[in-house]
């Protein structure tokens, strides 16, 4: 199984629209896959799912991603690096059934000029300390909300290029 993980618990955010966006292409290549955004993280998570505790609300999360082989992050830019919520989200899940020696693809956004280097070069870290298999094509979009449509489509020419390879050879990863 396949899991897009929009990485950040912001309603309405452009890294859900985007994680979206990867569901459909991905789909009209055949591959189902689920999208996992943090909006729907319990809200007490904190207390209730850290340290060997597990919730109720969160075990469904946790079934969907042991049961899954790869997942694509998209990672919104939060003060130069990641969010926090998707830090406490993994730092929540079992390990090391959860991502040991599974397979990630990055893909940063931002609002600004620069499509979440840092904070996609932070994270790959993090996967890599969790000993995952990081695919190498990392995608930075800036100006996500010049680069995405209402309709949750992305519009400019290169992007579109980008993501598709990305995911054909994340596909064969």
């Amino acid at each position: 199984m396949l899991t897009i993980i929009a990485g950040t618990n912001r309603p309405g955010s452009s890294t859900l629209k985007l994680a979206v966006y990867y569901q459909k292409k991905l789909a009209n290549s055949g591959v189902k896959a689920n999208v996992l955004s943090l909006e729907t993280l319990p809200d007490n998570l904190l207390k209730t799912d850290l340290y060997g505790k597990r919730s109720e609300d969160f075990k469904p999360i946790q079934a969907q991603i042991s049961a899954s082989e790869k997942y694509i992050f998209i990672i919104p830019e939060y003060n130069g690096s990641f969010p926090g919520a998707l830090k406490v989200f993994v730092d929540a899940c079992d390990f090391p059934l959860s991502f040991y020696d599974k397979k990630a693809a990055l893909v940063g956004i931002s609002s600004g000029k620069y499509g979440n280097i840092r904070g996609v070069d932070h994270f790959t870290g993090v996967c890599n300390y969790m000993n995952m298999h990081v695919f190498s094509l990392k995608l930075h979009i800036p100006f996500i909300r010049k680069e995405i449509d209402a309709d949750g489509n992305l519009t400019e020419a290169d992007t579109i290029k980008f993501t598709d390879e990305q995911i054909d050879r994340f596909l064969k990863f």
